[in-house]
């Protein structure tokens, strides 16, 4: 059976220039970067090289970059660090009602220490206006945390933008830039940001590893004890192989974004345009604003779940923006955030093209969808757009 990857939002695969760039540092490169010997001297050299990498990458200084252990650890060193180093400048702190987990359970756990969140609300595309941000800065506003793209539904936010209302009331910017790094510009100056965090794995580098960026002059406090490596910010024994991997992984990236962005840009705009030629399928997140691997769409009157293991027993792996694959009966708070009802939610599917994916496993996707998508609706109990067996009313979100 062909088999087509279609979910790189959630993970890539190790490129081979990565692994080969770990490998030393799997085998015979084993030394503590903390040992003063020879063993250490040779380990530390190698990480401080991967730090100037990264700065590079990232248009940053080489004193800026904190490793850690993936995205969310660097999303909670940047707001609960943030939170516990300017408490007594306030404590009030604002969000989006479409971050990433990593994100609003940080917030959330603050809650319980006296903080207080707005979750500022989103349109039917995904999107913070500036506006909203405007008017929910108070003088107790000592963070505002907003993603640079949604993991589910592929939006840009307007970060630069966002970034500069901030910068004018004097309050700390941190942005999430997990999906966007390889797929668009990243340059942490540009965008006007005080942290940036992201993961090694979502660039074809190894898992485990990430890192935030913290512009030079920002106090923040270290959320975990135990020792001095990454200036305490983030103590414990570096994961050396990882970072190695990391830097390799988002130099290559870098490098290759333009022609990335194009070649998926044409890739999904194909897919897009096949999948809502079908009945009751439409769009979700914003058409252009959007991240150029990313294809979500609401399928009216199937379950997502349904969808994602009928299309993976014919060899195609896709995601769906519903949480249900992780055990939970709940809806996407993304999508229901944009304003999509439970079922909408539910019968959504996420698509995400990267570097293996072709035109011919395109052609193949738009030619296998429309039969799945016909079974799932015969088994239907919701025969009809509003005629379902019980209250749910079917309005595709134009």
């Amino acid at each position: 059976m062909k088999r087509i990857y279609l979910d790189y939002a959630a993970t890539t695969p190790l490129r081979e220039e990565v692994l080969e760039a770990m490998m030393p540092y799997l085998t015979e490169k084993f030394g503590n970067p903390s040992s003063i010997h020879y063993h250490g001297r040779e380990i530390r050299a190698a990480v401080d090289e991967a730090r100037d990498k990264v700065a590079q990458a990232l248009n940053a200084q080489s004193s800026e970059i904190y490793f850690t252990s993936g995205g969310t650890e660097a999303d909670n060193i940047a707001i609960i660090g943030t939170a516990f180093t300017l408490a007594d400048k306030g404590k009030h702190i604002i969000t989006s009602a479409v971050e990433h987990h990593a994100a609003l359970d940080a917030c959330k756990s603050l809650e319980k220490h006296g903080f207080q969140v707005t979750v500022l609300p989103v349109d039917k595309f995904g999107r913070v206006s500036t506006a909203d941000l405007e008017t929910a800065i108070t003088p107790e506003t000592i963070l505002v945390s907003l993603m640079h793209a949604n993991n589910e539904v592929g939006t840009i936010q307007p970060i630069k933008e966002l970034a500069a209302v901030a910068r004018e009331r004097g309050v700390r910017f941190h942005t999430d830039a997990v999906q966007t790094v390889g797929n668009i510009p990243v340059d942490v100056q540009d965008l006007g940001v005080d942290m940036l965090s992201l993961s090694a794995h979502k660039i074809y580098g190894p898992k485990g590893v990430g890192l935030l960026w913290v512009r030079k002059g920002t106090k923040l406090n270290s959320i975990t004890f135990g020792g001095a490596q990454e200036k305490k910010l983030r103590p414990g024994t570096e994961n050396v192989a990882g970072i190695i991997g990391l830097s390799r992984a988002l130099e290559l990236a870098v490098q290759e974004q333009p022609e990335t962005k194009a070649r998926l840009t044409e890739l999904r705009d194909h897919l897009i345009s096949g999948l809502t030629t079908l009945p009751d399928v439409w769009l979700n997140g914003h058409p252009q604003h959007r991240l150029p691997g990313n294809v979500n769409v609401s399928v009216d009157r199937v379950e997502g779940e349904a969808l994602i293991l009928s299309l993976d027993m014919a060899g195609i792996a896709v995601s769906s923006g519903s949480a249900c694959t992780s055990g939970s009966l709940d809806p996407s708070h993304v999508l229901m955030s944009m304003g999509l009802s439970h079922q909408q939610a539910h019968g959504s599917l996420r698509l995400t093209l990267g570097k293996s994916t072709t035109r011919e496993d395109i052609e193949h996707v738009l030619t296998v969808v429309p039969d799945v998508v016909k079974r799932l609706r015969d088994m239907s109990p919701i025969r009809e757009s509003g005629e379902e067996q019980g209250e749910h009313k079917c309005t595709p979100r134009k």
